[in-house]
């Protein structure tokens, strides 16, 4: 009897234990620029239930990804620049490729008992030991890589596959197929979030949409004036709200920070045409180091703990869901573990000031910009670098050092360097710190990760190819 009172007793402060942490949703599109959601000004598309979060939570303005798909992920991932992030034989891919030995969000998380899943687009490497249930996950549904990069399926021969851990559901190869997928996303997220209600969790949705080939459901084609990208948008719209009515049925809004945001700036090509979003008012787009490459829209809901209606222009990443995470879990980052992201728990709670000394721009390997609060200083680069593999075909000549006020000139259009020459000489040698930790194209950093038994100056052959 006694025994079985202990059990019991046992069994409750582990619940009780558990219903204290706070679950984690991370809601991830991919290529959604900064102007692509009502709350962030677009004319065109409806974004209700995201309008809703920021209206009930908050909208950071000045929030940063990475310049393209696998490099962003990556970083969300891990907490680190995708330049310090080991990889397979100490190589460096064009979409970054997580070593086995990295450590994610999932699997610090898992330390704490938390249930883990990802739903969407991987694209961090494809390799052994680097898909989804090995790098912490529970579960996963969702596609490996991208789901194309054409404006049209029938464009390329390439089909994405969509897989339930690591077995195949489906190919996708026709337009109707593919506008299934953000439903068949948040009917796995609905049903993820009621199966774990009594346990922490973390819920990462990463969302194919709205890369190229878009896909929208038949209740969304043809409805918004935004076009086929705003049926897509508005479609993202209304998984986020089914998403905030199932925590709000299942009494987890008030235990459950949610976040919205994108990976990286819209791909605006000649390819694509009107397939793709817009950066407006910030200059430039996806792959690119202007704000509208890698600047992104974020709103952050937590009932209750976040006040209502704030804006914050701290300067915040997704390299730091990692250290939030782990303050607000009271998980532990490994002591030997270096990473970039800071714990932004502070701004969202207390609406206090961002952690980052800097933020470093990097496109590919190159190291092309800083930013120190207001201020953005641009290094002089060349036109389409052939290193750069098919990025370089985005990469726009610089001729000299710039310097913009991001505050009064988030447009990037008044070069104030020769204005502020104690600024430039600053934030130089910011740059130049950054180049020694974290590595530039010709140039190891001294904090890069490395795993395996290869010279570390693999790091530097970089791949011309498109080779994941």
């Amino acid at each position: 009897m006694i025994r079985l009172v202990s059990f019991i007793l046992l069994c409750f402060l582990s619940v009780s234990m558990n219903a204290q942490k706070p679950n984690f949703i991370i809601i991830l599109t991919d290529d959604q620029g900064y102007n692509d959601l009502g709350c962030f000004g677009s004319p065109n598309i409806k974004t209700p239930n995201i309008d809703q979060m920021a209206k009930e939570g908050m909208k950071f303005t000045s929030f940063y990804a990475q310049t393209v798909c696998g490099p962003s992920r990556a970083a969300l991932l891990t907490g680190s620049y995708p330049i310090r992030i080991g990889e397979p034989n100490n190589m460096k891919a064009l979409h970054t490729q997580l070593h086995p030995k990295e450590i994610t969000i999932a699997e610090m998380l898992k330390a704490k008992d938390y249930k883990t899943a990802c739903l969407g687009k991987w694209h961090a490497g494809e390799k052994e030991g680097q898909m989804p249930n090995e790098q912490g996950f529970d579960y996963f549904v969702g596609t490996p890589r991208f789901n194309g990069y054409t404006k049209l399926i029938e464009d390329t021969p390439f089909r994405c596959k969509l897989l339930r851990n690591r077995d195949t559901i489906q190919t996708i190869n026709t337009m109707e197929e593919m506008g299934q997928l953000t439903k068949i996303y948040t009917k796995e997220a609905i049903s993820f979030i009621k199966q774990n209600k009594e346990n922490p969790f973390f819920l990462y949705l990463a969302h194919n949409m709205p890369h190229v080939p878009l896909g929208a459901s038949e209740k969304f084609k043809g409805k918004s004036e935004g076009g086929f990208y705003g049926d897509v948008i508005e479609e993202l719209d209304w998984s986020v709200g089914e998403i905030l009515k199932t925590l709000k049925e299942q009494g987890l809004d008030e235990n459950t920070l949610v976040i919205f945001t994108s990976d990286n700036g819209p791909w605006i090509e000649d390819v694509i045409g009107n397939h793709a979003g817009s950066a407006n008012p910030l200059k430039g787009n996806k792959m690119q180091t202007w704000e509208g490459g890698i600047r992104v829209p974020a709103v952050l809901q937590w009932k209750g703990k976040i006040e209502a209606g704030t804006v914050s222009d701290e300067i915040a990443t997704t390299m730091d869901f990692f250290a939030t995470f782990a303050e607000l879990s009271n998980a532990e980052i490994p002591k030997d573990l270096t990473i970039d992201g800071k714990s932004f728990t502070d701004i969202i709670l207390k609406n206090g000031e961002s952690q980052h000394d800097y933020f470093y721009y990097y496109a590919y390997t190159h190291l092309q910009a800083v930013r120190d609060k207001d201020w953005k200083l641009v290094l002089p680069r060349p036109e389409k670098p052939k290193y750069m593999g098919w990025w370089a075909r985005k990469i726009d000549a610089v001729d000299e050092v710039q310097l913009y006020n991001l505050k009064n000139d988030k447009e990037e259009q008044i070069n104030l360097a020769t204005k502020y020459p104690e600024k430039v000489e600053e934030l130089m040698a910011s740059i130049e710190e950054g180049r020694k930790e974290l590595g530039d194209n010709n140039v190891i950093g001294a904090g890069a990760r490395f795993f395996d038994d290869k010279p570390k100056d693999q790091r530097l052959h970089n791949y011309n190819k498109w080779n994941n």
